[in-house]
């Protein structure tokens, strides 16, 4: 397969956003401030971005049906979901790697955005460790990623190695602690009351999103044990974020768990700006939507044949 649909490069990410600033502009008559405030980019950038269209033969009012469904689909996703923006990565570009892709993708989207110095949430999981590694060999702008929960060194096992330009401030603690008294004491510690402190100030949070099957992150990396996997299926539960098992409308279940993990609170999380959220890929489409319904996330990257999925779903 062409090596150019196994990765989303910069000059791929910049056509995209292009589209996105023409789609706005010439089909939903958006103005080009509105569009500044949906992309996250200046206003001057709009204005470029739809001069180099024009330039580039994209606008001839006959937008390529692949690229025009795509659009409508992210459009669709986020009025259906209250979502502030939605990415939607090509089928093509992750026919062999879906989750890699995503986090290519998930990068790009932060780099467009962040600023020098810019202060970035990083949630628990496999492909948030691939969208930090990314990031920190990607940016030319100094970062600094804190973690939003404990259990780091099974998050990020080749982050101190690949990162360059980023700065990690992680939470020393396990993710899940054998009891409620220990999960409490070390949160009140110093160390960690530090990290939770800078949380509300970054300017944006990632986060992943798990599904309950045996490819489940926290249970790969023995965090739970298939019982312990097996009990929340009982309760209920269909997916996770940051950890904070979740049932199909997005609600928590599992109080005795809540209580001995070391997470951001579901509460902040809700009240954090800017929180997206980067999964995709066979099996997850149930979990991303409860946590659609949650109202966990203002931005959603993932992949066409989830998002064709999420469309679909019933209401609840």
């Amino acid at each position: 397969m062409d090596d150019r649909l196994d990765k989303l490069d910069k000059a791929d990410y910049e056509r995209r956003l292009m589209l996105k600033a023409v789609w706005y502009y010439y089909i939903e008559n958006y103005t080009q401030q509105h569009i500044s405030n949906l992309l996250g980019v200046s206003r001057s950038k709009v204005i470029n971005l739809l001069e180099r269209a024009r330039q580039n033969g994209v606008i001839q009012f006959n937008v390529q049906q692949g690229n025009a469904r795509r659009m409508s689909m992210e459009n669709a996703l986020a009025e259906r979901f209250g979502l502030k923006d939605t990415f939607i990565v090509p089928r093509a570009a992750t026919l062999t790697a879906p989750n890699e892709s995503i986090a290519q993708a998930a990068a790009m989207y932060i780099l467009h955005r962040a600023e020098e110095n810019a202060f970035i949430n990083i949630g628990y999981g496999d492909t948030t460790s691939h969208i930090l590694n990314h990031l920190a060999t990607a940016t030319q702008l100094p970062l600094h990623a804190v973690s939003m929960t404990g259990g780091v060194n099974y998050y990020l096992p080749n982050a101190v190695s690949n990162v360059f330009n980023a700065r990690l401030y992680l939470i020393p603690s396990p993710l899940l602690l054998s009891n409620a008294a220990l999960r409490n004491a070390l949160r009140r510690e110093p160390d960690v009351e530090e990290i939770f402190r800078m949380i509300p100030l970054s300017s944006m949070s990632v986060v992943g999103i798990g599904c309950m099957n045996e490819q489940a992150t926290i249970l790969k990396n023995g965090i739970l044990n298939k019982n312990d996997f097996t009990y929340l299926k009982l309760q209920g539960a269909v997916g996770d974020i940051l950890s904070h098992f979740v049932d199909k409308n997005g609600e928590m279940v599992s109080p005795d768990l809540e209580a001995r993990l070391m997470s951001t609170p579901v509460d902040q999380l809700k009240g954090l700006e800017n929180v997206i959220g980067a999964a995709g890929g066979p099996g997850k489409a149930e979990a991303i939507l409860a946590v659609l319904r949650g109202g966990y996330l203002d931005v959603l990257i993932t992949d066409e044949d989830t998002a064709e999925q999420l469309l679909e779903a019933p209401e609840p």
